[in-house]
């Protein structure tokens, strides 16, 4: 490896070596370097992002099996802010709950070091490892409240369905490896070339599928998600909802175009099936839920679902809405869950819905923030979330893909409902007791996001212009 390497790896060099570093000064200093862990743990991810940002142009390593491109900035990017303001909405939850460890930083930035070479896999082994790399500390996450019941209960059924997951896709890579002869997704891409695809390969390629709709939350494999959000600790739910989504959602990306470009009368299907199942479940499955944070496992499904939409476009206009749409959807998860995290009555946590009767009368700007976002994340004109679905739908409709855009429309329409009746519920029922005093991190987070989504419509050439910048780099 030359100097240049080294400089192109570098985010995914700082972020290794600063949890490392992070993990002695823990042993060191035993439990009171928690709350300075999280402060360096953040500035880490900052300096990640610095070096993100310094990169340019298209750049190979390792024989190609790693690419680092206009798409991986950007992901890594969203990846990166994603985990960032997770750990600095996290800290006043651990302290009051009086469980702030130093492990959980340490575990977020291992978790984030993987997402980073999923983004920028260009082979198949390279693929694996990051994929595995990102789980491996997710599972501990999800189990982090160790004597919690529900916690426990969250990691062992991730872990066991995850493994499952991460059999099917080890199982459908080496049948595309068998048939390909290679693993790097140039090499599958031009032994597929213009002729049919072979039928192993598209075997193979429906195993890799499988795999990949368990990481995004996709129906059928999403059965882990309601019980993973309810059961783990909000702030390790809030990372789930962010970082993971857009590195698993970016390597679904890459892989498709990069390693089966010719075959995209094949995936669309695949990918239409995917996102269709997920828009309905993710609208109706939702609508009888009373938990909050299970609400919002549902919610994701069907966001999922509507991202789906412009990926089976399977064009450059698809993959930049895929990127908008992603950038808009994490702003709004960090949003709701700022929210979510700041739901403290007596010194407990609120996770029931009609526990929030009445907000609007006891903290207005709460309500209205939540409200917004609410309002976003059921596609309301002229929010964000409008713009979102906007734009994965006139790239269906672009490319043709007319039934796929007008059931998204009409699934949109279904999952409005259980995102009103929380507006309703905080407007127009008799008010509760009310919440102890919003932290400050939060209620800057969930101003901030709130904010975003209002005034997104006035100025949205900056985000287009990035997302058309990243997805032409793919073609």
């Amino acid at each position: 490896m030359s100097a240049a390497d080294f400089t192109v790896l570098l985010p995914e060099l700082i972020l290794p070596i600063g949890a490392m570093a992070l993990l002695m000064l823990g042993v060191a200093r035993k439990e009171d370097s928690a709350s300075l862990a999280v402060g360096l743990a953040i500035l880490v991810l900052a300096l990640a992002a610095a070096a993100v940002l310094m990169g340019e142009g298209t750049e190979t390593l390792f024989k190609g099996a790693i690419v680092v491109d206009p798409f991986a900035r950007v992901m890594k990017m969203l990846t990166l802010i994603g985990a960032g303001v997770t750990l600095y909405m996290s800290v006043d939850y651990w302290r009051s709950a009086d469980e702030l460890k130093y492990e959980f930083p340490v575990l977020v930035l291992l978790s984030v070091t993987g997402m980073m070479l999923m983004i920028s896999a260009n082979d198949l082994i390279t693929l694996y490892v990051g994929l595995e790399l990102q789980s491996l500390a997710l599972y501990v996450l999800a189990a982090f409240r160790r004597d919690s019941v529900r916690s426990s209960e969250a990691g062992l059924k991730y872990f066991v369905l995850g493994a499952l997951s991460s059999g099917m896709l080890l199982y459908g890579a080496s049948l595309i490896y068998g048939f390909s002869g290679s693993t790097l997704f140039p090499a599958i891409a031009a032994s597929i070339g213009d002729a049919n695809p072979n039928l192993g390969v598209i075997f193979g390629l429906v195993f890799l599928m499988a795999g990949f709709a368990f990481k995004i939350s996709a129906v059928p494999f999403h059965m882990w998600t309601p019980d993973v959000y309810e059961g783990a600790p909000t702030p390790v739910t809030a990372f789930f909802a962010a970082a993971p989504k857009m590195a698993a959602f970016a390597l679904l990306v890459r892989t498709l175009f990069a390693a089966f470009p010719d075959a995209i009368p094949e995936w669309q299907q695949i990918v239409a099936f995917l996102a269709i199942a997920s828009m309905a479940l993710g609208s109706f499955a939702a609508i009888g839920q009373t938990n909050i944070k299970r609400l919002m496992a549902y919610s994701s499904i069907g966001h999922m679902g509507y991202a789906l939409v412009g990926l089976a476009a399977g064009t450059e206009e698809g993959v930049a809405s895929v990127i908008i749409y992603l950038a808009i959807y994490l702003v709004m998860t960090l949003g709701s869950f700022a929210f979510i995290m700041a739901l403290r009555r007596d010194g407990k946590y609120v996770e029931d819905i009609y526990q929030l009767a009445g907000l609007s009368q006891t903290n207005p700007m709460m309500a209205f923030m939540f409200g917004s976002l609410l309002w976003s994340l059921a596609g309301i004109p002229f929010l964000a979330g409008f713009f979102a679905k906007f734009y994965v739908f006139l790239a269906a409709i672009n490319a043709e893909l007319y039934a796929l855009a007008v059931i998204g429309v009409l699934l949109s329409v279904v999952g409005a409902f259980y995102y009103l009746r929380i507006i309703k519920i905080m407007y127009f029922d008799e008010p509760l007791e009310p919440f102890a005093a919003v932290p400050r991190p939060l209620a800057g987070v969930l101003t901030a996001s709130g904010l975003l989504i209002l005034l997104f419509f006035l100025y949205p050439s900056p985000l287009i212009a990035v997302a058309n910048a990243g997805a032409s780099a793919l073609f």
